[in-house]
């Protein structure tokens, strides 16, 4: 029990320095570059651990993705070049504080949709969550306390999280499948296709070193955070991962605040506690978070 929420909590960390640290490389990245080398290096990376894991024998009893599963598969990656876009575009107009609290909307989407294409349950108690979460997003996506015009950046996001609902939904119909294959999978074909979409708009490649850093934060935050994640899963069940990878948001936040010094406001103090206690009730629902 204990390695199980090491594992969920790793996972959580792992993930929550994605917003701000990739805040940081956007002043040096285009946003589609940006998402480009964080899936690369996610896939990457994860490839490498793949060949590390073999080099050591360690046994992968794991099915393997067959032709089967190339519809979800396509869907997957498509979106999965979408939402890294559309997030790293927001996140070039919005805090990074709200940026990591907003991706909890992924909740959101994610159940509503798994309601509306697959008929799958939603009960009271996260209904409220999603009520809570998404009163929070409104909140988070004002301009500022005396204004009632919408964060276009904080738009974008929400968009982002959107997408990764729908890719949640099409990558639940692979997770009897080998999950560290499904992440080489999206993270080499989606950075592939988000690579092409920057060259395409006239995006250039980084110096050498912000490459590296996208590349490193990609394997980090993106790759090593699934696979502990799906760790921690197979030692304490969906809903208790769940739960204390809900920290990931709150922890992102406060790493963005140490690191750019942004003030409290209002808004954000009553957003905070709306999420906090929205994401509390969603998540002990135990739905997959596949990033």
């Amino acid at each position: 029990m204990g390695t199980g929420i090491f594992y969920a909590l790793l996972a959580a960390v792992l993930y929550a320095v994605s917003s701000p640290c990739s805040k940081l490389l956007l002043e040096g990245v285009g946003p589609a570059m940006l998402a480009a080398l964080l899936y690369l290096g996610a896939g990457a990376g994860m490839l490498a651990v793949g060949g590390a894991e073999r080099a050591l024998g360690t046994p992968r009893t794991e099915r393997r993705l067959a032709k089967a599963d190339l519809p979800y598969l396509t869907a997957m990656v498509l979106l999965d070049i979408a939402a890294p876009i559309l997030l790293m575009c927001g996140l070039r107009g919005a805090a990074a504080a709200n940026v990591s609290l907003l991706n909890n909307f992924e909740i959101v989407a994610t159940s509503v949709i798994a309601l509306v294409l697959f008929g799958e349950h939603i009960s009271r108690r996260l209904w409220l969550g999603i009520g809570l979460v998404t009163a929070a997003c409104a909140l988070l996506s004002v301009e500022g306390s005396g204004s009632f015009a919408f964060s276009g950046g904080s738009l974008l996001v929400l968009l982002a999280c959107v997408c990764w609902g729908f890719e949640n939904n099409c990558t639940r119909m692979l997770s009897a499948k080998d999950p560290l294959q499904t992440v080489v999978v999206k993270g080499l074909c989606s950075g592939s296709g988000s690579l092409c979409i920057a060259l395409a708009a006239g995006e250039r490649l980084p110096r050498p070193a912000l490459g590296a850093a996208a590349l490193l934060l990609g394997l980090v935050a993106y790759g090593l955070s699934i696979y502990f994640y799906i760790r921690a899963q197979r030692l304490l069940g969906a809903a208790r991962t769940s739960t204390f990878y809900a920290a990931s948001p709150f922890i992102g936040a406060a790493l963005s605040f140490a690191l750019f010094g942004t003030p409290l406001s209002p808004l954000f103090d009553a957003a905070l506690a709306l999420m906090a206690a929205g994401t509390w009730f969603a998540s002990t629902e135990g739905h997959s978070r596949t990033r």
